[in-house]
């Protein structure tokens, strides 16, 4: 994580409340093409701005709190857009939620994970990591996903990839619990699991070469944090109409809106992982992948749940038959990646193939 800035302004300052301003400008209008633009690019600047003060922020507490600040972050603007699109979609949104949450699943952890380990194999040879910790966020993240996206399509008690509303409810509760309990673990009981390690399994410093930001510094990027998570979601929602239009007009699947959501929800947690890369920090990018797909889920469903209560139409979480396979590949290789506490390009291509593999199905189912 690089010294921040020791300017009194900068950009990542100027651009939260610039693009709050463009969000209230036009919440409500139809803005036309050239305002749509203006809007994208506002929408860009805001989760740049985000992902710089969320590493400055993560740098003030310190790991692996660090990487809890962007994984909540992004999960905050992923249940937002879901439940925004959803309260203003029509019967198409009943699977909107899954689509989202099984993306923010492949993303992470073979879109994040696998660019992280080529990048750092790339640029170190080989990169290492703390199996332990890895492997505890993994099989936290592969319990959430089979228990919310694979066990509605076995249920016999409602027709359809559905949960009764009891079975909703222990699904919920039951993710929230699992999700507590693995911060507690990362956080208090076992928190050196979860720091980088050197070649020799030596615990490393999380950024020994980054001064620490004051009080007031880290202050100032929490405030702007959040007014930079309020214009992308914002910003977001209106950019959603065009976006789900245009994929009705390409002929593509609804499935694809989700997938879309998932891309820029991530790209913050994508490019602070990428950067841990460079960094030979891979602990970090694997704390912030694992992380931010634990809290995809773990919150995002119990949240939609709770919201279900009150919207209208079903809850569709099962997964299609082809995104099961997916993610049963991506159990298997992730397992015998994260194992040995070290990788090389090899793993990360493995990794980023399947995550092509999904892009490509998405697309043409």
């Amino acid at each position: 994580m690089r010294v921040p800035s020791t300017r009194s302004i900068g950009w990542t300052e100027i651009a939260p409340p610039v693009a709050l301003l463009g969000l209230l400008g036009t919440w409500g209008r139809n803005p036309g093409a050239i305002g749509l633009t203006i809007v994208a690019a506002l929408l860009v600047a805001a989760v740049l701005a985000a992902v710089h003060h969320a590493e400055v922020v993560a740098l003030r507490v310190g790991e692996p709190f660090g990487s809890l600040v962007l994984a909540v972050a992004v999960t905050v603007i992923e249940v937002a857009l879901i439940l925004t699109l959803m309260v203003s979609g029509g019967k198409d949104t009943s699977t909107l939620a899954r689509d989202t949450v099984f993306a923010a699943v492949m993303i992470t952890c073979n879109g994040i994970v696998g660019l992280c380990l080529f990048v750092g194999a790339v640029k170190f040879g080989t990169t290492h990591f703390n199996a332990e910790g890895a492997g505890a966020a993994l099989a936290t993240v592969i319990t959430l996903a089979v228990t919310c996206l694979v066990l509605p399509n076995f249920t016999t008690t409602t027709l359809g990839p559905e949960f009764t509303g009891s079975q909703l409810t222990f699904v919920a509760i039951a993710s929230l619990a699992l999700y507590a309990l693995f911060v507690v673990t990362q956080t208090v009981r076992h928190r050196d699991f979860f720091l980088p390690v050197s070649e020799a399994g030596e615990l490393m410093p999380a950024d020994d070469h980054a001064a620490r930001p004051t009080d007031r510094r880290a202050l100032l990027s929490l405030a702007m944090l959040v007014v930079s998570l309020l214009a992308v979601v914002g910003l977001a929602k209106i950019e959603s109409a065009p976006i789900e239009e245009a994929v009705k007009d390409l002929g593509l699947p609804h499935a694809v809106v989700g997938v879309i959501i998932a891309l820029l929800v991530l790209l913050p947690e994508s490019i602070a992982a990428v950067n841990a890369a460079r960094r030979d920090r891979t602990q970090i990018s694997l704390n912030l992948a694992y992380g931010s797909a634990m809290a995809s889920i773990g919150l995002t469903i119990p949240t939609i749940a709770v919201a279900s209560i009150w919207l209208e139409g079903p809850l569709r979480l099962g997964l299609e038959p082809t995104h099961m396979v997916l993610l049963a590949l991506t159990a298997v290789i992730s397992v015998l990646t994260v194992v040995p506490g070290r990788a090389t390009r090899l793993q990360g291509g493995v990794h980023l193939v399947v995550m092509a593999a999904y892009l490509v199905l998405s697309v043409q189912p």
